[in-house]
């Protein structure tokens, strides 16, 4: 990279995780093009920091491939000027940045030069200041005006015979049950046909970044990442956070401890993704129906299953730095009891799942064919999870950087080619069978343990990393790679905390998915897409 780009190249670091090349701000997106050519082909993040004498943005790139052994991580730096922070734009070379680029923009006020759409992204375009900024008056007035929405394709969208497209402007939401939560959709209609759609979030943003920022990393921090995906993937959320602490401080974990995380982790998942197949169901009926009852009748006995191991329903708050907070309920034996009932009972119900959604021609109608997303184009928008794997690209976070006790288990990566909103759901319901195969081998194992139940290791009384000590870990939530990145300022509290949101990524490539579709398939595959805006708004 130095003899093909000499003046981009500013210095080479060597963060937590991987190594770092500092790169002129102005240069940083022939970098990164360098660095994709060389394999480096998903975007994970980006994070923008502050400094004393400066602001930076940190590009996490990673190597998506198929096998474990090419898996690889760097990350690129663009220091940018402490009074007009400004770097250029990457969204050129990977699409997926446009959005993370504009977050950083909202919340931090850093400008990406020759950006395709320089706006908020999270708060609305009146606010005044970025909210994550020292120098933030977080006591200053703001005023919030309503404009009236016009055609913002009007004017340029022509047919064949040059006359304008007779389009009507519909807004979706934010309170319609079809978005799963407050979403507005900017819709653009020609008939029936959406030919311009908008994602419009930020109504859910509860400062869970700049929250975590004021917290200690020992103990304050755990109870938040509950709710992120808020709906039962908390034990997932909490696994984020704690790898990336347990690495950054060096922290063991003793291997009881680490086979009832994964217990406790692939019950959420299992609780999460029937949820997904369910109000998919009522997504595309339109109405309750047997599949969602179904769905969530199941879900209710994982989360039973959840509720006696850590005391809640959903904000779980049962993972501890070093192990767990309690060790398996007791009686032992009826708890492992209620787990095998309802793993044996499960074969037949995946079943029925199945010829529900595939057997039914009005779902295959919605579903089948519809919600096209191409491998390259998951890929550039960095889309994770079943919404990738949906496009036959077997990246799983489990499988190729491995952690906890996932390497001594026998599981497989499940994948469908489809690339429709279809494959995607029955990626899901193979994921559900998966994550019953680790039950089932945790509880095995955890039956026999015959050695000491060490649920915690030691870990010290405060955890202080060096200042300017630089992590970024990911695990597989429920939507995907849910990754920390932390900047330490050598006290006992994060001075940068970053969340990377699957659902964020993997709504950023909506409009590509709905734009062409009739109205009613775009509601089907924004279902499919799986949504929880506690994580994508953060």
């Amino acid at each position: 990279m130095e003899d093909e780009l000499p003046d981009a190249i500013l210095d080479f670091d060597e963060h937590h995780n991987a190594p770092a090349v500092v790169a002129n701000p102005s240069r940083v997106d022939d970098v990164v093009r360098i660095l994709k050519q060389n394999g480096y082909n998903h975007l994970s993040s980006v994070s923008a920091v502050e400094y004393d004498n400066r602001y930076e943005s940190v590009y996490h790139l990673r190597r998506i491939t198929d096998d474990r052994e090419d898996f690889d991580e760097i990350n690129v730096v663009a220091p940018a000027d402490p009074d007009e922070p400004a770097v250029e734009t990457v969204s050129d070379v990977f699409k997926g940045a446009n959005w993370h680029e504009r977050e950083a923009y909202d919340l931090m006020g850093i400008r990406y030069d020759n950006h395709p759409d320089m706006r908020r992204i999270l708060l609305p375009e009146t606010w005044k200041g970025h909210p994550l900024r020292d120098e933030y008056d977080v006591d200053q007035p703001q005023y919030t005006t309503l404009e009236a929405h016009a055609n913002p394709i009007e004017e340029r969208y022509e047919v064949e015979n040059d006359a304008a497209l007779d389009t009507m402007f519909l807004n979706i939401g934010p309170h319609h049950p079809a978005t799963h939560g407050v979403l507005h959709l900017k819709t653009v209609l020609d008939g029936e046909v959406v030919v311009d759609v908008d994602p419009d979030i930020g109504y859910l943003h509860r400062c869970e970044e700049y929250l975590c920022e004021r917290l200690d990393y020992k103990y304050q921090i755990m109870p938040y990442p509950d709710r992120w995906d808020y709906v039962s993937a908390g034990m997932l959320n909490e696994m984020a956070y704690a790898r990336c602490i347990e690495d950054l401080a060096e922290i063991d974990v003793p291997e009881y401890a680490q086979v009832i995380r994964v217990l406790a982790q692939e019950l959420s998942r299992i609780a999460a993704h029937m949820l997904a197949v369910g109000t998919f169901a009522l997504d595309i009926y339109g109405e309750l129906n047997v599949i969602f009852m179904y769905a969530f009748k199941d879900r209710e006995i994982v989360q039973e299953m959840l509720e006696d191991l850590s005391g809640q329903r959903l904000m779980f708050n049962y993972l501890r730095l070093g192990g767990v907070a309690y060790d398996l309920p007791e009686p032992r034996d009826e708890w492992f009891g209620k787990i095998r009932g309802f793993l044996d009972d499960l074969p037949g119900k995946m079943d029925e799942y199945r010829s529900l959604l595939e057997g039914n021609e009005l779902l295959r109608k919605r579903a089948e064919g519809t919600g096209i997303l191409e491998p390259e184009t998951a890929k550039e928008y960095g889309c994770t999870g079943p919404v990738l794997r949906g496009s036959g690209v077997g990246y799983d976070v489990r499988e190729v950087d491995p952690y906890g006790y996932y390497d001594e288990l026998d599981w497989d990566v499940v994948t469908y080619d489809g690339c429709d909103n279809l494959s995607r759901v029955l990626v899901r319901l193979g994921e559900v069978e998966e994550s019953a195969r680790l039950v089932e081998q945790c509880v095995d194992i955890l039956e026999s343990w015959d050695g000491d139940r060490e649920i915690q290791s030691r870990v010290p009384r405060s955890i202080t990393p060096p200042a300017e000590t630089e992590n970024y870990t990911a695990v597989e939530g429920a939507k995907g790679e849910l990754g920390i990145h932390i900047v330490s300022d050598g006290t006992e509290k994060p001075h940068r905390f970053k969340i990377r949101s699957p659902c964020f990524s993997n709504l950023a490539v909506f409009s590509e998915l709905a734009e062409g579709e009739y109205l009613a398939d775009m509601i089907a595959t924004l279902g499919s897409l799986d949504l929880v805006f506690g994580e994508v708004d953060r």
